[in-house]
């Protein structure tokens, strides 16, 4: 894997990572409801979570892709019309992020161990990182060189994102209450988001494999 195939799979990886989704409302909630702290165990939480689906999927899909031209290039194939998938539904649904009805209240009524099972859970249950992995992760691999290492740097530069984003979005949520709250911003967000997405698949359909 070279650094400019890399650095696309960051961009990739970043947009699919900070676009609003189950894990990031969760932090929101924390964010208005705990301390960083909390914040941050959940986050581990989801890591984790993430980290089991990646290990799941690269056990079954590594194999496959080292041995059929083919199946790599409908797993890119796939892969390119998802994120295209996830542009439209973000466009479609930019106000779907609805936070005005939190309530900061309900704060410290758990032990900080729930807060990360909460979390965890929720990102073993979530389909849309099984997805990823399996569809998305194929786009970037060379197979010409071992992938268990390509599996590992992009799996871990995911989880680094994913805790950062989760964070960042819990510390938001806590200094800027009134700004989060704007579904006028939030479906903005979504849009320019969802644009993102759309470009990459499109230029991802035009990538050929390296087997071709």
């Amino acid at each position: 894997m070279n650094y400019e195939t890399l650095l696309i799979y960051f961009v990739v990886s970043f947009f699919y990572i900070t676009s609003p989704g189950p894990a990031i409302v969760l932090a929101i909630l924390n964010g208005l409801r705990t301390d960083m702290k909390t914040v941050a165990v959940a986050s581990l939480g989801n890591i984790l979570g993430l980290f089991i689906l990646s290990t799941a999927s690269m056990l079954g899909l590594g194999i496959l892709l080292t041995t059929s031209a083919t199946i790599f290039m409908i797993a890119k194939t796939i892969g390119a019309l998802y994120l295209i998938y996830l542009g439209v539904k973000c466009i479609l649904n930019g106000q779907s992020l609805n936070v005005e009805k939190t309530n900061p209240t309900d704060g410290f009524k758990k032990r900080r161990s729930s807060y990360f099972y909460e979390a965890f859970f929720l990102a073993v249950t979530n389909p849309k990182p099984i997805l990823f992995f399996t569809a998305i992760f194929p786009q970037f691999l060379d197979l010409e060189t071992p992938v268990l290492p390509q599996f590992m740097i992009m799996t871990s530069l995911f989880l680094v994102i994913s805790f950062s984003s989760l964070c960042t979005y819990g510390l938001t949520a806590k200094r800027a209450k009134g700004w989060l709250a704007s579904r006028n911003r939030m479906a903005w967000f979504q849009r320019i988001t969802g644009g993102m997405f759309i470009g990459l698949g499109v230029g991802l359909l035009r990538l050929k494999s390296v087997q071709s």
